[in-house]
């Protein structure tokens, strides 16, 4: 068992919060038993299992070497306030966009520039919760495996299709496969209920400071927004998503 906080595992736990580091292994870190449970059964690849007894109990059934830590040194490695003791090192998810397939009549959700990792932790768990067929991360600010990505995400992360790529191969990639676009932005005119919001559709999302792109608003078949009616100017970002999402979920199971 560790028992040091020096330990050069623990070391490398917290160094795997930093994107350089996480970039340069091809690994990162997925926190709680929930997590890694999901993300086993989508078949990630965990390379090494890291539990604390004190506050984990029996170990999760994983197919990985299983390293035990004391309290204090698992307490250093995390990042949560309260861990269940359970911690995993996997492998880079494969998020490239041109592996990806849809169905017959996709729901796409494609966020752009998206800076918080809450955020975007926050939309996959949305967007898992809608059906959504494929997320796509574009010109991202923040990394799909920033570990407050996967805590935001409630292991979301490896329920939902997740792709990352350039704004330019995005809205290549929609247009060869006829799939609507749809931006959302306050200076559209069309509201996003009086839209239709069935068939191949691609929801954009952009950031709350910056918006979405000109390149994005001009590749748009339409523009909608969410009205408000109180004296903010914006809604969080993920909000929006909720929103416009769970709007295309009730029109489409009503179509």
């Amino acid at each position: 068992m560790i028992t040091s906080t020096s330990n050069p595992l623990v070391k490398e736990l917290v160094r795997l919060r930093e994107r350089r580091r996480r970039d340069s292994s091809g690994t990162f870190v997925i926190e709680g038993r929930r997590e890694v449970a999901l993300a086993v059964a989508a078949g990630v690849e965990i390379r090494q299992l890291i539990v604390s007894p004190p506050l984990a109990g029996e170990p999760p059934e994983v197919d990985a070497p299983v390293v035990e830590m004391a309290e204090e040194p698992f307490r250093k490695a995390s990042v949560r306030q309260n861990p269940d003791g359970v911690l995993a090192v996997a492998r880079h998810l494969d998020t490239s966009l041109g592996t990806r397939t849809l169905p017959p009549d996709p729901l796409v959700l494609l966020v752009e520039g998206i800076e918080k990792p809450g955020n975007l932790g926050a939309m996959l768990r949305t967007a898992d919760a809608a059906g959504v067929d494929l997320v796509v991360v574009a010109d991202p600010a923040t990394d799909v495996h920033n570990p407050n990505v996967v805590r935001a995400s409630q292991g979301a992360l490896f329920t939902v299709p997740v792709a990352v790529a350039d704004r330019e191969q995005v809205l290549c990639w929609l247009e060869e496969r006829a799939v609507r676009l749809i931006a959302t932005t306050p200076d559209a005119t069309d509201e996003l209920w009086h839209t239709d919001l069935t068939g191949p559709i691609a929801l954009a999302i952009g950031a709350e400071a910056t918006g979405l792109s000109p390149g994005t608003l001009e590749a748009a078949s339409q523009l909608v927004k969410v009205p408000m009616y109180g004296r903010v100017d914006s809604l969080n970002a993920s909000v929006t998503a909720g929103i416009a999402l769970y709007e295309a979920l009730r029109q489409r199971r009503s179509d």
